[in-house]
């Protein structure tokens, strides 16, 4: 067990780590000058400005070192919590991402529920019904909802919601109301993710010997399905959790640039058409990071919803 929880230990640094690299190393590598877009959305033209200004004005943000130099200084950095100061805003970027981590923290965490309470509910519906009509539209609901994109779903929900019947707001953020929107917009296609796999488990788990058994000793369709089927049903859901909770984090994006939501998510465009580096590095991170405990929690647990997992590494040691 502990060489199952070091290896999945090692496993996430080593995803952190490659994750902060690539990024890193596509910001870096691109064209244009931050520094000089910067300049330019103040009205200020680089060419006029002296070599000397110029060099001042990048030193302040450490752009004017060797690459390596500037990769290792802001890893360190990184390890050190500072994250170093936004270009285009001038201001701390652990202050600007704590002020708006808390929108997208509770969109995310809404959208999550949402998802896995309607993901698993069509799931057990669909494999519970027995009418053919009934359980041919319940399996085609996952790609129905996954087919659509995020801001046609959006739009079409601040037409008939904010402007047809005006129960809800269309953009920011004034209490539960302005939340219902942009997390029915996310959790249509995490939900669609998980209702796919779900319906599949389903029905390999329900065909399994045991479960003939457990019907052959009188138990109701339903008792069986539930407390039997249920939880080697969930099995093959938990391994993609991490996905979703990612692909959670990810839709923020487009819902909050939708709804106008001055979140995470928010923050990321801006700072990409800004082409903010230090803002977009330590955003990419923090997805990266949240999405590698998710795993890491997942690979943690699922030895105890499954403890064979454990124990075909301990034979392949022993062998």
């Amino acid at each position: 067990m502990t060489r199952y929880i070091l290896g999945r230990f090692a496993q996430a640094l080593g995803v952190l780590w490659a994750a902060y690299t690539v990024t890193f190393a596509v910001l870096y590598l691109l064209p244009s000058d931050p520094i000089a877009l910067q300049l330019g959305a103040a009205g200020i033209e680089t060419d006029k400005l002296t070599p000397a200004e110029l060099h001042t004005a990048k030193a302040r943000f450490g752009l004017d070192r060797p690459i390596l130099e500037q990769y290792f200084s802001d890893l360190w950095g990184f390890l050190r919590g500072d994250l170093g100061e936004s270009i285009a805003k001038q201001q701390s970027v652990a202050s600007l991402i704590g002020d708006r981590l808390a929108p997208t923290l509770s969109l995310s965490l809404a959208a999550a529920v949402v998802a896995l309470l309607a993901g698993t509910a069509l799931a057990y519906l669909a494999s519970y019904v027995r009418w053919r009509p009934a359980r041919l539209v319940l399996t085609r609901l996952p790609s129905f909802g996954a087919s659509f994109p995020q801001f046609f779903i959006a739009l079409v929900l601040i037409q008939f919601l904010s402007f047809n019947l005006g129960l809800l707001p269309a953009t920011g953020i004034r209490g539960w109301k302005s939340l219902v929107m942009p997390t029915i917009t996310i959790s249509i296609l995490v939900a669609s993710q998980l209702a796919a796999v779900l319906m599949r488990s389903f029905d390999d788990t329900l065909s399994q010997p045991y479960i003939v058994t457990a019907r052959a000793k009188g138990l109701s369709r339903a008792a069986v399905q539930w407390h039997h089927g249920l939880r080697n049903a969930l099995l093959p859901a938990t391994t993609i959790l991490g996905v979703l909770v990612g692909l959670t984090v990810t839709s923020s994006i487009i819902a909050e640039t939708v709804f106008s939501r001055n979140g995470i998510g928010k923050l990321a465009q801006e700072a990409v058409l800004a082409q903010d580096v230090p803002v977009v590095l330590a955003i990419v991170t923090l997805a990266a990071a949240i999405f590698v405990v998710v795993n890491l929690v997942v690979d943690l647990l699922y030895p105890l919803l499954d403890p064979r997992i454990v124990q075909g590494q301990r034979k392949e040691v022993t062998i």
